[in-house]
């Protein structure tokens, strides 16, 4: 085997010139010089994480006649879909037209953005996509923001200063100046891309600046000699612009930890606590500068921390104790559940903070196909090493989870699952696109209560590590996992609640059965060329019928009437009545005329219908033979064995299911035709 040099792999992987670029130095001019060739390095932080969003691009589409936007950037392009949020495209536009919103600076800007939810309904996952987002987005070129240091400055300790809060270099033009010299740098550009530039220096660059105007006797040019402007990466784990603050009991909660603390070893190094050098900026407001800052469970927070929260995104300052005011831009963030938002909506003294909150909800998914994607991405093919997930198995605990969030509909004859399924985008006969949004429009409620995604997790987990059986596990193990795991869940209070999911679970038992017998029934039928002759000889005996002709019989060569018993037989499966036979039989031809039109042959599998009405006939035909249902008294003969073997074969090679699973779903489906319950689905 070749020697592995790993110091020579490392140096044709590394990338030297994106790593100078992320450290880039220059001076003032320097900086001015690229402020004129791309003013977006002097963007306000929440034009910053809007571009950034935007930058990952859109989808538009359409859905019960509703126009909605997918924004790609939450996919998670950065962790391979570790947290890509699904199913919430409708929350997520309202969230991001409040960026844009606070970008173009009508207002939102001054307000705290509240993501309000049940719990588990990807609020925490939103912001920690936000936040990735802004790290790799601040080390691209498109992304790119600058600070400033000072250097060689008289009487200072050591020889150089970074400033502490990351902040805009351009702040380092004077205010009476700054008018001017942003029309000369905003000259001949349009509106949307000029430099509009608030706040001051932070108290400890202003120090330094104030010290060496005595020093040069107010000549601001010789100031400027002491600046170096440099590259800016954001950070949460350096602390560098993402900043996280989470609630503490009420004995350690301490407002210093929002807006920096004075350093009482500084003191001694600068002489006198009223030196802002010897200042921690360290407060999660202050790092979070340039950038954005996230409040877990907001609410939960002591009031005097909101008072501090309230002055950060209305003046866009931080007033620490017995300290100059310094000044911030950065995107602030929080979110709560509802229980903390009802007591916010019950305290009269909490008045000032609802009037600077933005809120925008967060449900849980109520479309199923959005559903199965959060718990593919945990257990789907491949995720999970040594044991084999049986077909719908992850499906049924998403169906019952969206179950237990629906309203029931107040529309007469319409159940909960048809609901669920008109959601997914199936069509119900006497239901439209307008019917889906009347809907929707009549549950506004809908998705802010029942069973938490981390709920189905944790209960798949449980069962992955202790029920699965001999390496496999199915749907009738996870639901009793599900069920058990009801008496004691914490958020599930009333008996009345428990109840109502235990009878979701039953309708889930109940659609799981309808599904494997129909996969069963495929399998059965899957003889290409038995069901294609199937559907040669019903579409001549139609066509003869409705010509009002003869069919020549293949095995006698004699021209006969055509076979009224073999059509129904077919008819019948899918419940087409005898007084809407000729116009089924109509349709079909219609069907495929169409299909000739188009240059395009018919098979048995192009439509629907026809498809399932086929597919159970030859059910009907074989299964006798097949005899399933031996499976039950455990007496079966070789002849039998080998064409369930073939069906078994089928099931593993085209449906997914392993050995384990596929014996277990024919000895199910054998017990149900076995207690009669033979017909298919219509």
């Amino acid at each position: 085997m070749e020697k592995l040099n790993v110091i020579s792999l490392i140096g044709e992987l590394q990338d030297v010139h994106g790593f100078r670029q992320r450290h880039w130095e220059g001076t003032f001019a320097d900086y001015i010089e690229l402020v004129q060739q791309n003013p977006k390095v002097a963007r306000t932080a929440y034009q910053r994480l809007y571009d950034m969003i935007v930058s990952y691009g859109t989808e538009e589409y359409t859905h019960n006649r509703e126009g909605l936007v997918h924004y790609k950037f939450f996919d998670d392009p950065f962790d391979n879909g570790r947290d890509a949020v699904y199913g919430l495209d409708p929350a997520l536009f309202q969230l991001v037209q409040a960026f844009e919103s606070a970008a173009r600076r009508y207002g939102t800007e001054k307000r705290v953005l509240l993501l309000h939810g049940p719990v588990g309904s990807a609020k925490s996952t939103i912001v920690r996509l936000l936040k990735k987002g802004l790290e790799a987005y601040s080390a691209t070129e498109d992304g790119a923001l600058y600070s400033l240091s000072w250097v060689d400055v008289p009487g200072s300790p050591g020889d150089r200063m970074d400033c502490p809060m990351h902040e805009e270099p351009l702040h380092l033009i004077p205010q009476e100046m700054r008018s001017t010299v942003l029309a000369e740098i905003n000259n001949g550009r349009p509106a949307s891309e000029w430099v509009i530039l608030e706040g001051e220096l932070c108290p400890a660059c202003r120090y330094v600046y104030r010290r060496l105007m005595e020093e040069y006797q107010g000549d601001w040019t010789h100031v400027a000699e002491h600046v170096r402007v440099r590259r800016v990466v954001l950070s949460e784990k350096d602390r560098v612009g993402i900043g996280t603050f989470q609630p503490k009991d009420e004995k350690n909660q301490d407002s210093t930890e929002l807006t920096g603390d004075i350093n009482y070893r500084k003191i001694a190094e600068y002489g006198s606590d009223s030196d802002p050098r010897a200042f921690n900026f360290d407060g999660e407001l202050n790092i979070a500068n340039r950038g954005l800052v996230e409040f877990v469970e907001i609410l939960k927070l002591d009031v005097a921390f909101l008072y501090d929260l309230l002055t950060a995104s209305q003046e866009h300052k931080i007033k620490p104790k017995k300290f100059a005011q310094t000044d911030i831009d950065e995107v602030i963030i929080g979110h709560t559940n509802e229980p903390e938002y009802r007591k916010l909506l019950s305290n009269e003294y909490m008045e000032a903070l609802r009037d600077r909150t933005v809120k925008i909800d967060i449900p849980y998914v109520t479309r199923y196909a959005d559903e199965v994607q959060i718990y593919e991405r945990d257990f789907g093919d491949g995720r999970v090493i040594g044991q084999h997930i049986a077909p719908h198995t992850i499906e049924m605990a998403a169906l019952w989870a969206v179950l237990t969030r629906l309203e029931e509909p107040k529309h007469a004859g319409l159940t909960l699952l048809q609901k669920l399924k008109l959601y997914d985008g199936k069509t119900l006969p006497g239901f439209t696109e307008d019917s889906v949004r009347e809907l929707r429009d009549e549950a506004k409620h809908e998705g802010m209560e029942g069973i938490s995604p981390r709920y189905i997790q944790d209960k798949l987990s449980n069962a992955l590590v202790g029920d699965a059986i001999a390496g496999c596990l199915n749907p009738f193990i996870v639901l009793r996992e599900l069920e058990t795991g009801l008496r004691h869940h914490s958020l599930v209070t009333s008996e009345e609640q428990r109840a109502r999911f235990r009878e979701l679970l039953a309708v889930v038992r109940e659609e799981y059965d309808e599904i494997v017998k129909t996969e069963v029934q495929r399998a059965i039928t899957a003889d290409e060329a038995a069901i294609s002759r199937l559907a040669a000889n019903y579409i001549d005996n139609v066509k003869a019928y409705t010509q009002r002709e003869r069919v020549r019989n293949r095995y006698t060569g004699e021209d006969e009437e055509p076979d009224e018993r073999l059509m129904r037989s077919i008819e019948e499966k899918i419940d087409i009545p005898e007084s809407r036979k000729d116009d089924f039989r109509r349709e079909i031809m219609n069907y495929i005329a169409a299909l000739a039109l188009d240059g395009r042959a018919f098979r048995w599998d192009s439509n629907e219908r026809l498809r399932k009405a086929l597919e159970l006939k030859l059910f009907e035909d074989q299964k006798d033979s097949i005899k399933l249902t031996s499976l039950v008294s455990s007496v079966v003969d070789q002849d039998t064995q080998e064409k369930i073997d073939i069906v078994k074969t089928r099931l593993i090679n085209s449906y997914g299911y392993c050995d384990i699973c596929a014996t277990d779903v024919l000895n199910y489906v054998a017990s149900i035709f076995a207690r009669g319950d033979t017909k298919g689905r219509p």
